[in-house]
C-alpha cells in the first residue's frame, strides 16, 4: 500500500522572470534515514536509499509535478489541480551533488509574496511510496523501514523556521507523515520530563533520531541477552550430551575389555586342563601360577620366582605349543609316543588317562 510523505528543504535564491513569475533551481531529496511520525505521534525511522532515490522512477517523477502554497490534504490530481497548483516544476530533474535537483516556477501572486517576504522559504516535496519493513544501518543511522518506489506528487512551498535559516531544514533533513493540517505553522513539540517545548525541525529531527537509534539499541540489548541464553542453554546441553557420550564409551570399552579377559580366562582353564587334569582347583588362581603349574607338569623341577611374566608366558606357549605338535601335553617317561610301542587302543587309552589325571605334587 502506498504511503503520503513530507520532506522538505531551503530555497537559498530564487530567480524573478520578466512576468513576475518566481523560478527557484533547489534539492528536492537526498538519501538518508529521517524520522517520519505515525497516526499515533509516535515515529519510525525510515531510509530512503540511494537505488531509491535515484531511480528513474524517482528522477522523472519530479519532472512538470504541482508547486502547492503548502502540503494539499490530499494528492494532487487532474481533479483538484486548478485548486492546488500556485506553479509547475520543470523537466530538468536530476541527481547533482548526491540530491536530486529540479527547478520550478511559481505563478501565484499570493504565494511568490510570501516567498520574498521571507514567510514561505522551504520547499516540501509530497510523494507516495512503499514502506518496506527492513532494519539495516545508512550512514551510522539505523533505520527500521525502507521507502521504495519513491513516486513525487507535487512540490510544496511551505514556512520558514522560526530560529532563521541557519537551522532550517535543509536537503531533506527532516520528514513527517501527513496529520491533515495543511501543513500548518506550528513549530514541533518535544517533550522533556513529562513537560512539551517547542523546538526547531532540526532539532527536534535530532533527537527523535537519537530516541529512535537508543530504542533501537535497547531492543538489540534484549535480543542479544534471549539468544546468549538460548546459547547458554545449548552450550551446557551439549557438554552434557559429550559426557554421557565419553561415559558410555569408556563403559562399552570396559565391557570389552571384561570380556576379553574372561574369554582368555576361559580358553587358559580350558588348555591347562589337558595337563593339570579335572581335579585341579582353578578357584582364586592367578594366570601366572596356573601357567607355571602346566609348566612344572613337563619339568617338576622348575621355579618361576625369579623369572618375569614374559618368560613365563613364552615357556608357557612353547610348552602348549609342543604339546599340540607331540600330540601329547607331558615329556619324559610320561610322553605318549606314536607307532607301535603300544599295539592295544585299550592300552593307548589308559596311559592317556592316567596322564590326564596327574596332579602337581609339588
Amino acid at each position: 500500500m502506498k504511503v503520503q510523505r513530507y520532506d522538505k528543504v531551503m530555497i537559498m535564491d530564487y530567480q524573478e522572470t520578466s512576468e513576475g513569475y518566481l523560478t527557484v533551481d533547489a534539492p528536492i531529496t537526498r538519501p538518508g534515514v529521517f524520522p517520519y511520525q505515525r497516526q499515533d505521534g509516535t515515529v519510525q525511522m525510515e531510509a530512503k536509499l540511494p537505488d531509491d532515490v535515484f531511480s528513474d522512477l524517482t528522477i522523472q517523477s519530479a519532472r512538470s509535478k504541482a508547486v502547492t502554497d503548502g502540503h494539499p490534504t490530499e494528492p494532487v490530481t487532474l481533479d483538484n489541480h486548478s485548486q492546488y497548483a500556485k506553479g509547475l516544476s520543470h523537466t530538468d530533474s536530476r541527481v547533482e551533488n548526491g540530491m536530486i535537483k529540479t527547478s520550478l516556477t511559481v505563478t501565484d501572486s499570493g504565494l511568490i509574496d510570501k516567498i520574498k517576504n521571507g514567510d514561505q522559504r522551504e520547499i516540501s516535496i509530497g510523494f507516495l511510496s512503499d514502506v518496506v519493513a527492513e532494519s539495516g544501518t545508512y550512514n551510522g543511522d539505523n533505520y527500521e523501514y525502507a521507502q521504495r518506489n519513491i513516486d513525487i506528487n507535487h512540490i510544496a512551498i511551505v514556512e520558514q523556521g522560526r530560529a532563521g535559516p541557519d537551522v532550517s531544514i535543509r536537503n531533506d533533513s527532516a520528514a513527517w507523515q501527513l496529520k491533515n493540517d495543511g501543513g500548518g505553522s506550528n513549530m514541533p513539540k518535544y517533550t522533556i520530563d513529562g513537560k512539551e517545548y517547542e523546538v526547531d525541525p532540526v532539532v527536534k529531527s535530532r533527537l527523535d533520531t537519537l530516541e529512535a537509534q537508543k530504542e533501537s539499541a535497547e531492543g538489540k540489548a534484549k535480543d542479544y541477552d534471549k539468544l546468549q541464553g538460548k546459547y547458554d542453554s545449548l552450550e551446557a546441553e551439549h557438554r552434557q550430551t559429550k559426557t554421557e557420550l565419553d561415559e558410555a564409551k569408556k563403559k562399552d570399552l570396559t565391557e570389552d575389555a571384561l570380556d576379553k579377559k574372561v574369554q582368555e580366562r576361559v580358553e587358559l582353564v580350558s588348555g591347562a586342563k589337558s595337563f593339570l587334569g579335572d581335579d585341579f582347583d582353578f578357584t582364586g588362581k592367578k594366570e601366572r601360577d596356573i601357567k607355571e603349574a602346566v609348566i612344572q607338569t613337563v619339568n617338576p623341577d622348575f621355579k618361576g620366582d625369579e623369572k618375569s611374566d614374559d618368560y613365563i608366558n613364552a615357556f608357557y606357549d612353547a610348552t602348549v605349543e609342543r604339546s599340540k605338535q607331540d600330540g601329547f601335553s607331558s615329556t619324559g617317561e610320561n610322553h605318549l609316543h606314536t607307532g607301535n610301542e603300544y599295539s592295544s587302543d585299550a592300552a593307548l587309552q589308559e596311559k592317556q588317562q592316567k596322564r590326564l589325571n596327574l596332579r602337581n605334587s609339588k
